[in-house]
């Protein structure tokens, strides 16, 4: 319905056009572009607009159908037929062939419009020179003359025909001529005015992307007109000539602009005080530019191209880049071209005008008051205006001129503008003065809207596409998202409902050419960072051996029998340049970026249909997506087979990424420390934002999983000496060497990555496995526990001692588990050790602190403010006496069944359980102490943690004294080692020293215990002794 609706309007449309044509005749109307320019303007955009409505309801396919359907519905509605069907069929049928029909309407009308069409001839051919021509003429050139720079520029016909497009003549010359085609035989500068538009084009606009193909049209039309065969020649002419020339023509004006626009551009952005006097070149510029621009987009697609590169240009980026920043030029310094021209209106255009006006021989009373209003308003204007920020508005006296143009337009007017030609031109200036006072933004969407864009979004995301992949032309990709703010001009108030539309379209390809920026952006940082790695790894300790070897073997002349290797080049070997003109591949990756990022630089921020894009909000989110995925690339973690980085690679790996990251500073303006922040921060906790694993979660995993199982299978060992894990010699060989990772370096490597939150995540998880092994035991207590309750209080009776103990079962499992609990604590307090090693680098006043805090606890203190000053110091790596996450997992455990009174009992004989078992470890082959390590080779060494933790954590969280409970587990052991010290069985005491040991170590690794408390339970001198023995043992094993 609303579709017929549109057709009934455009029937009204047509009767007031033909009326108003018919008037415009009987009157004899005056035209020239160049005196009454507004007038001629308007009457040739009727032409054309009227024209071109008839055209498209000729393209309408099912026109007759729709009509017919809407007759009969409003039949069916209101018992009879619409009044206009029949005139609206009437309609449909006459213009099926549009043109045909309008040259016939156009007989009465042909000598106004002709007139109005060959006074082009003064526009026209000055806007369709070559680049050649504008190149000779140093046409928008400032620096050209410079003793000329400050003069006003001024045109007779330019000022007010630099808002006409040189495509909408094209139009306005094809259409008119057409309609009034007798006068091409007549007059001469009618058929090369003609001509001319036939050779520029081969296709017009209709309506957005709905073009017309002129040489066609018009061979079709005259080849039915006798005696027009000359004319068909001449079509046939040019349209061969605009196949073969027009692409390269206009392919050499862009290439022209864009220099032009380049030099335009960068002078008034050091002198802005220029775009007073060289507005007018301004907007020359911008009109000329994107008349090209349209003008390439129309003919891409719709030419039969004999050379596709003139119809190609992957420079057009730089050609609008430099189209916006002139209009951003003039949206800037607006306040400084108002000043100018409120001073030329007020000081000379008020001036001439007013003597043009006593000039005049005859000036009627209506004329003289308007054009006396005119040189007052002008005079009454004052730069305190602009400086007070008073809004202007000249719309009343640009309609005053209209109207008094189209009094002295016709051909009985008293003062007739044909004879003051003078007049009219300096009201045409005049007008184009009051625009750049008022209607700045006005005239940059006139002379620079590119919103036909939104209508080949295929063209334009191609051309976008063509940018990016030229390095020199990325710099310029910022244009294409800006272009998407001049979408929204291309609506219109009597259309809303497409606004949404539009809007949208604009909001989401706005979008994606900023994405595509960061992403390309991202990508170069990333390839960046790939070199930076790359050359960073060849720096590591591990890359040294073979330059040492070489080293040592060239001081030392060793002859080789065969020739030696050729000798490998040291880092650093890239930096040095033999020429200046080597690129290497950092070279142009670091131009490409540079180039990239000056573009997503140049706005802070942009709005499209009232939503703001920030560019450099997009790089930073891109940088950090990308960071997160690199820094959990980087660790090379294999699920299958368990391998993963070394922490001290990952972190110069890292290292060398940040570096290039923080360089991007120097690029764009945005802040990487918050990218740094953001996602260094989500690297310290199991899953990052996204829900994906970050290294802390893998690094757990890999720990836990791999080394310290290993450690359990008995592959591995803690060596107290080195303070590391080291793999031990065994059957089936590991894939890794545990030394590598879990040296002192590498647990300080691992704490950087981590920071103090990952380092906290694994302990939780240390602690979790370590719970479930308490939960174990305590198992294996139950199950004994009347046999401990026993041994518990029989420890001064040897005999019935060993009675009990062999009631005992899991013995074994007791102490393996306590072994693995041994471990787990002894690889924490390597990660402890580390942590606080690097925070004292990185906070050391702040760390002092919490060790001054930690170290004056009063012994009275509440236990609950104690556990928190221990949370505090463990969360910088400080050890406690009493562990606090051993205790928060530990505590988790209690069972609800089970009363705390029960609880307390279970903790105290799985300590009694503990001391009683530790005499079996006599006969284990592994329990041999080794003096080099400082330590057992079955870890049994890391039981002296495991006791000291655990009782300390068990009987915190059960509120009972630790000091008695260890004191109570030293007489149970001491009792029970002392027992073996009799037995004469040489395979159960083999290693009966060795396990003497553990003892001195359990003191020595306690807080609560004292030397003098083992000498009252345990000799002295059997530790002396078998201190001396396993030392003795070890010093014949080696020889």
């Amino acid at each position: 319905m609303e579709f017929c609706y549109i057709l009934c309007g455009l029937l009204h449309q047509q009767d007031h056009v033909c009326e108003l044509l018919n008037t415009i005749d009987a009157c004899q109307v005056f035209f020239d572009i160049t005196v009454n320019f507004d007038l001629t303007k308007n009457y040739l955009d009727l032409v054309v607009t009227y024209t071109t409505l008839m055209i498209i309801l000729s393209r309408i396919e099912e026109r007759k159908a729709i009509i017919g359907l809407y007759n009969y519905a409003h039949e069916m509605t209101h018992g009879a037929s619409d009044r206009e069907y029949p005139r609206l069929g009437q309609m449909i049928v006459d213009y099926e062939n549009p043109l045909k029909k309008m040259m016939e309407e156009f007989v009465p009308h042909g000598k106004s419009l002709s007139d109005a069409l060959i006074s082009l001839q003064m526009v026209y051919p000055r806007r369709n020179l070559s680049a050649d021509q504008w190149r000779n003429a140093q046409l928008l050139s400032l620096i050209s003359a410079p003793s000329t720079m400050l003069n006003p520029a001024q045109s007779d016909t330019v000022s007010m025909t630099t808002a006409l497009k040189r495509l909408k003549i094209i139009h306005e010359l094809f259409i008119g001529f057409i309609l009034c085609h007798a006068v091409l035989n007549s007059d001469a500068a009618a058929l090369s005015l003609w001509k001319l538009a036939l050779q520029s084009s081969t296709c017009l606009c209709l309506f957005r992307d709905e073009v017309f193909h002129i040489h066609k049209a018009a061979e079709d039309l005259f080849v039915n007109i006798r005696g027009y065969n000359k004319r068909i020649n001449d079509i046939r002419e040019c349209k061969e000539q605009a196949l073969s020339h027009a692409g390269s023509m206009h392919r050499e004006r862009r290439k022209f602009l864009r220099s032009a626009l380049k030099e335009l551009a960068t002078v008034l952005a050091d002198q802005p005080g220029l775009l007073g006097p060289k507005a007018l070149f301004v907007f020359m510029a911008l009109s000329f530019a994107r008349d090209e621009i349209i003008w390439l987009l129309r003919h891409a697609d719709n030419i039969q191209k004999k050379s596709t590169d003139d119809f190609i240009d992957k420079h057009i980026a730089e050609l609008i880049f430099y189209m916006e920043e002139l209009r951003a030029h003039v949206r800037k310094y607006g306040p400084v071209m108002q000043r100018y021209y409120v001073q030329y209106l007020s000081g000379f255009d008020a001036v001439v005008l007013n003597e043009l006006v006593q000039n005049l021989s005859v000036c009627p009373e209506d004329e003289s008051i308007i054009m006396s209003s005119f040189v007052n308003t002008m005079t009454s204007l004052s730069v305190k205006q602009v400086e007070d920020g008073e809004v202007f508005d000249f719309r009343g006296m640009r309609l005053d001129w209209f109207r008094l143009q189209a009094y002295t337009s016709v051909s009985k007017a008293s003062l007739g503008i044909a004879d003051h030609k003078e007049l009219g031109k300096m009201m045409n200036t005049i007008i184009f003065h009051t625009k750049m006072v008022d209607s700045l933004v006005e005239m940059l969407v006139e002379t620079s809207d590119l919103s036909i864009f939104c209508f080949y979004s295929r063209a334009f995301e191609k051309m976008f596409q063509q940018c990016l992949e030229l390095p020199s032309q990325s710099r310029h990709s910022i244009c294409f998202p800006l272009l998407c703010t001049h979408f929204m001009s291309c609506t219109h108030e009597l259309c809303p409902e497409e606004r949404h539309h539009i809007g949208d379209r604009s909001l989401s390809l706005c979008n994606m050419f900023l994405d595509e920026m960061a992403k390309q952006a991202r990508n170069l940082i990333t390839d960046i960072c790939t070199e930076q790695c790359t050359l960073s790894d060849q720096l590591l300790p591990k890359h040294c051996a073979k330059t040492i070897s070489q080293a040592v073997n060239k001081k030392s002349k060793k002859a080789t029998g065969k020739k030696g290797e050729p000798e490998r080049e040291k880092p650093g070997v890239e930096s040095m340049r033999k020429n200046r003109l080597l690129v290497t591949n950092l070279d142009k990756l670091h131009t490409a970026l540079s180039e990239l990022c000056f573009s997503i630089n140049y706005v802070p921020n942009l709005v499209v249909w009232e939503h703001t894009f920030t560019p450099r909000e997009y790089l930073t989110s891109h940088l950090e997506i990308r960071f997160t995925k690199s820094i959990v690339g980087m660790t090379m973690y294999n699920q299958a087979t368990q391998e993963i980085a070394k922490p001290s690679e990952l972190l110069t790996s890292v290292r060398a990424y940040m570096t290039v990251l923080q360089s991007i500073e120097n690029y764009v303006t945005i802040d990487i420390t918050r990218v740094f922040n953001n996602v260094l921060l989500q690297q310290t906790q199991h899953l990052d934002s996204h829900g994906e694993p970050t290294i802390t979660s893998l690094y757990t995993n890999w720990y836990l999983e791999t080394l310290l199982r290993q450690v359990s299978n008995g592959h591995i060992a803690y060596f107290p000496a080195m303070k590391a894990f080291v793999n031990l010699p065994t059957e089936n060989e590991l894939t890794f060497n545990a030394e590598e990772y879990s040296d002192i370096s590498e647990m300080r490597s691992l704490s950087e990555l981590l920071g103090p939150y990952g380092m906290k995540f694994l302990s939780e998880s240390l602690m979790w496995h370590i719970s479930s092994q308490v939960a174990e035991l305590k198992k294996l207590v139950v199950e004994n526990m009347e046999v401990l309750t026993q041994m518990r209080t029989s420890f001064d009776k040897p005999d019935h001692m060993a009675a009990l103990f062999k009631k005992l079962t899991s013995v074994d499992s007791v102490l393996k588990r306590m072994t693995i609990i041994g471990v787990i604590l002894s690889f924490r307090s390597l990660a402890q050790e580390a942590l606080r090693d690097v925070l004292s680098c990185h906070i050391p006043f702040l760390v002092s602190s919490v060790e001054d805090f930690k170290d004056h606890i009063p012994r009275e203190t509440d236990m609950k403010v104690a556990m928190n000053v221990y949370e505090l110091s463990s969360a910088a790596g400080l050890p406690c006496e009493i562990d606090p996450a051993l205790v928060v997992a530990l505590s988790s455990q209690k069972s609800e069944n089970i009363s705390p009174e029960e609880e307390y009992k279970i903790a105290c004989l799985l300590m009694v359980f503990v001391a009683v078992s530790l005499p079996t470890l006599a006969s284990n082959v592994m329990s041999q102490y080794s003096p080099a390590i400082e330590g057992h080779c079955n870890n049994i060494h890391c039981l002296a943690k495991a006791i000291n933790q655990i009782a300390a954590a068990l009987f915190t969280i059960h509120k009972g004294s630790i000091e008695d409970r260890l004191k109570e587990f030293l007489a149970l052991a001491s009792s029970s080692l002392l027992k073996i010290g009799q037995e004469t069985d040489k395979m159960t005491t083999r290693n009966r020293e060795s396990v003497y040991l553990l003892l001195d170590m359990i003191v020595q690794e306690s807080p609560f215990l004292t030397m003098d408390l083992l000498e009252s339970c345990f000799p002295y001198v059997l530790l002396r002794n078998a201190y001396h023995a396993v030392y003795k043992q070890s010093i014949s094993a080696n020889a």
